[in-house]
């Protein structure tokens, strides 16, 4: 069994950055790779960033593209979103989830993960 806890959420202006922070747990041995997803208010899930160890190859949602960056320590189960240049529509719940297993879903798809975490609110004001 793999935990997943996430910080680093907040209040900021739009412009401004934040940086997230997740780390992983008890069963990672197995670990392919980490992701983030992201819930706007009234929407589903979405695909935010992601990273796969081998070759650490990093994924992005194009809203994001140039803005934030994945970065992954794979000794440590941990890795990090730093937000720049964020916008009201950044708003979100912002959920860590590792891909523990081989999963024939896309590192963009929800459905290649299997553990999550509780999420981090993220809020960018106008």
């Amino acid at each position: 069994q793999v935990q997943v806890v996430e910080s680093g959420g907040g209040l900021v202006q739009a412009g401004g950055s934040l940086r997230l922070s997740c780390a992983a747990s008890g069963r990672t041995f197995t670990n392919y790779g980490m992701g983030w997803f992201r819930r706007p208010p009234g929407k589903e899930r979405e695909f935010v960033a992601a990273i796969k160890w081998s070759r650490s190859t990093t994924y992005y949602t194009d809203s994001v593209k140039g803005r934030f960056t994945i970065l992954g320590d794979y000794a440590k189960n941990t890795v990090d979103l730093q937000m720049n240049s964020l916008k009201p529509e950044d708003t979100a719940v912002y959920y860590c989830a590792t891909r523990s297993a081989y999963s024939p879903y896309l590192y963009q798809s929800v459905d290649g993960y299997d553990s999550w975490g509780q999420g981090t609110q993220v809020t960018v004001s106008s």
